[in-house]
């Protein structure tokens, strides 16, 4: 009797043992602010795929981007400053007209509810604009919407890696058109202000910079050999159409199973 009870002592101190070096690790993905529970909350299932907290977030914000950017374009085509202001605001319009009209149909197939006003911060650029005058209109109206073109562009780049859910990732996929385009043609006006937003890219940042050291004056480098596939390799594909500097934002209309548009 005193042997089964040692050997019994024995097997629950094992059992013991091995459960305690076994709950971190299956606990611990469960803990809060862990990757594993930050893709976990919030994250409801639909017949497109999961659908978790930042593709809804991205799908508001795109929904946000157009409720503020559609009027200040409206706004640069009714003063018509210069026609390189008057480019772009048109294609503020034309963007996010399109752009709107994607996200409110997706929005609908996944239940998630849209905002119908800008946010503090958009009036508060809108009100900038319409506040100024003159060459102060021009370079708020280029700068404020580059800088938040830019801000919104890594941000889209992140979801469509990420997200699971096929309607998100074709509107992340809109979406970076889109604003590709913008950036673009707000940058060819010439009033963009790359030193304020580099200052602006790089006020939090504490890291040091990474890559090869700086040139040196006078100093010339190797030439790079070509990239290319070796061997018997014929490819049929082209690079994505477009002179440099533009962006094909052509794409078919986007299925509205919520009947939205009707």
């Amino acid at each position: 009797m005193r042997r089964i009870n040692g050997t019994a002592l024995i097997i629950a101190a094992l059992v013991a043992t091995v459960g305690a070096l076994a709950f971190p690790v299956w606990s611990y993905t469960d803990r809060s602010g862990t990757g594993q529970a930050n893709l976990a909350a919030g994250t409801v299932n639909t017949r497109w795929g999961p659908l978790t907290a930042s593709d809804r977030d991205l799908i508001v914000r795109v929904r946000l981007a157009g409720l503020w950017e559609l009027p200040a374009g409206q706004q640069a085509m009714e003063r018509a400053p210069s026609q390189a202001i008057k480019e772009a605001a048109d294609h503020l319009i034309v963007g996010h007209t399109d752009l709107d009209k994607r996200v409110r149909i997706v929005a609908a197939q996944l239940g998630v509810e849209l905002p119908n006003q800008p946010n503090e911060q958009q009036q508060g650029w809108l009100q900038e604009m319409t506040a100024a005058t003159g060459e102060e209109y021009e370079y708020k109206f280029v700068n404020l919407l580059r800088s938040a073109h830019g801000k919104i562009f890594p941000a889209i780049g992140a979801v469509r890696n990420s997200t699971r859910n096929t309607l998100v990732r074709q509107l992340a996929s809109d979406a970076n058109q889109t604003v590709l385009d913008h950036i673009t043609v707000l940058e060819k006006t010439g009033k963009v202000d790359f030193d304020a937003i580099a200052n602006d890219a790089v006020s939090g940042s504490t890291a040091s910079p990474t890559g090869p050291p700086p040139p040196v004056p006078g100093q010339p480098v190797p030439s790079a050999p070509a990239a290319g596939p070796s061997g018997d390799i014929r490819a049929t594909s082209r690079p994505s159409p477009g002179a440099p500097g533009t962006v094909n934002t052509s794409r078919p209309d986007p299925v509205d199973s919520e009947g939205v548009l009707r």
